[in-house]
This record gives C-alpha cells, sequence and structure tokens, in this order.
C-alpha cells in the first residue's frame, strides 16, 4: 500500500510526460517482460478453471485497465495530495460494494467511516473549485474515485482468486490482460509520440512505476491475503494516502492548504473507522 501511494504520487511527473495510455501501455509491457517467468503454472498448482479465467479477466480490466486509466488521468487534472484524500476511501468504498453485492451488513463504526471518507473528497473538491482550480480538478477527483471504484473490484476479487492461483501467476496474467486491452491505444499513441525527447531521469521513473505497480505491489498484496483476512488487510490501507500525500508535499512542492489538510484528517479518520478490528465482549 505505500508502494501504491507512492507511484499514484510520482505518477504525476510522468503523465507530465507521457499520454496516459502510451504511459499504461509502457507499465503493462514493460512488467510483462520482467514477469515472462511467473506465467508458467508450477507442478503442484492446478489448471484454471472456466470461473478463474473468468475472475483473471475481471482482475485485469478493472483493477489494472480501467484502474490506470482513471488514476492517470485523474492524477494529470488534479493532484498528489488529491489523490492520496480520494484513494483513503478505498475501505469505504469495499464495505459499500460487499453491501450492494453480498447484502452484507454495515456497522455503524464503518458508516461513520464511509461518512468521514465522503467528506474529505466533498473538501478537498470545494478547495480545488476556486479560481486556480475550474471545473478540471472536479473531472480529476470524479476519475480518482472511479480508481477507487475499481481497486476495491480488485480487493474483492482477488481474495477469490488466492485460493487456487499463485501470487506469483496472478500477477503476470492479470498484467497480460492488462497489456492486451491497451495496446491498440499504446500503439495509436506511440506512433505520434518523439521518445528521444525522454530524458534518462524519467526512464529510471518509468522503470519504477512498471515494477512497482504491476509486479511488486500485486504479489505482496496476493501473498499478504493469503495469509491475513480481506477485513484486516483493510488496515493497511491507511499508508496509500499517506505516501500519496507526502510524495506530493515533499517530492512534488504541492501547497498545502488548511482545507486540504481538513480534507486528509477526515480521509484517514474515515480509514480508522472503517477497518478498525471490531471490539470482542471480554469476560471480567
Amino acid at each position: 500500500m505505500a508502494l501504491v501511494g507512492s507511484y499514484v504520487g510520482l505518477s504525476k511527473l510522468l503523465v507530465a510526460v507521457f499520454p496516459v495510455l502510451l504511459l499504461a501501455w509502457l507499465r503493462f509491457g514493460i512488467a510483462a517482460i520482467a514477469m515472462v517467468h511467473w506465467v508458467h503454472r508450477t507442478a503442484d498448482e492446478p489448471r484454471l478453471g472456466r470461473r478463474d479465467r473468468w475472475l483473471l479477466f475481471l482482475e485485469a480490466f478493472f483493477g489494472n485497465f480501467l484502474f490506470s486509466v482513471c488514476m492517470l488521468f485523474g492524477v494529470a487534472l488534479s493532484s498528489a495530495l488529491a489523490a492520496g484524500v480520494i484513494m483513503a476511501a478505498l475501505p469505504a468504498v469495499v464495505a459499500l460494494l460487499s453491501w450492494v453485492g453480498l447484502r452484507e451488513r454495515i456497522a455503524p463504526r464503518v458508516l461513520g467511516g464511509i461518512c468521514c471518507a465522503v467528506a474529505g473528497i466533498a473538501l478537498v473538491s470545494l478547495a480545488q473549485a476556486g479560481p486556480d482550480g475550474g471545473g478540471s480538478s472536479l473531472l480529476g477527483n470524479a476519475l480518482l474515485l472511479g480508481a477507487v471504484f475499481c481497486e476495491a473490484l480488485y480487493v474483492v476479487i482477488g481474495k477469490q482468486l488466492t485460493g487456487q492461483v499463485s501470487a506469483r501467476r496472478i500477477s503476470a496474467l492479470v498484467n497480460l490482460w492488462g497489456l492486451a486491452l491497451v495496446t491498440p491505444f499504446g500503439l495509436w499513441q506511440a506512433w505520434q509520440f518523439d521518445f528521444s525527447a525522454v530524458r534518462g531521469g524519467v526512464w529510471v521513473l518509468l522503470l519504477f512505476y512498471a515494477l512497482a505497480a504491476s509486479m511488486a505491489t500485486v504479489w505482496l498484496w496476493m501473498t499478504g491475503l493469503k495469509h491475513v483476512p480481506a477485513s484486516s488487510a483493510g488496515v493497511f490501507t491507511v499508508l496509500l494516502p499517506i505516501s500519496a500525500a507526502a510524495i506530493g508535499v515533499l517530492l512534488l512542492g504541492e501547497h498545502v492548504s488548511g482545507i486540504q489538510l481538513g480534507a486528509f484528517a477526515l480521509a484517514l479518520a474515515g480509514v480508522v473507522l472503517a477497518t478498525w478490528p471490531a471490539q470482542r465482549n471480554a469476560a471480567y
């Protein structure tokens, strides 16, 4: 989650150089080369069933393709700090999707976390709606919120996959699906792009983004889900907004206003409320 937050923040630098769909295509392509030895199943791993293949496609479509498009366009139109605040709504959105799709009950504490997340997003949008913000920032925030919904679906689907498929193979196959989905758009933008104008440091940052987003974070998350319940795993999402906001303030020089600081505090409160383990009754 800390890595996710860092590359969400640093992608602000990459979208200033590469068109969004070309950037996504390069990310998936670099990661595909790095993970080519992860594609094949091990001797003790069962063959993929029809349900597993369908889940892998959905995992890639929402968690890789749509998430990347919404997140990159959103960051380009917004800020790393805003991305951190909005991405902090992930546990609340997971709870909402569980309520809508699985009819799971939403506890009052989780409902409070959802309200905090909504208030934080509203505050950061209000801060960007001034003379310097314009409609583009509000559109960027809407795209970032769309990325949160995609990531929430990724979390739910991923938990169903980890019981049958190894974390490394999930990472590789999901990335290949993402590459296949974005290739037509990436080739179209690559045809018109001047690669010779890209500086060496940008290529290094692109390499980090590709390996962190498609390889390291997916493998770490899927491996963790094998040993940690999904409800407990949500606690660690608090690191995402913290690292994204830290990148924005410390490395990108983004200014933090009082309203944005309040939005960030509400976002973190929402994460804590939505993910804090329920207390068990103790006998005295």
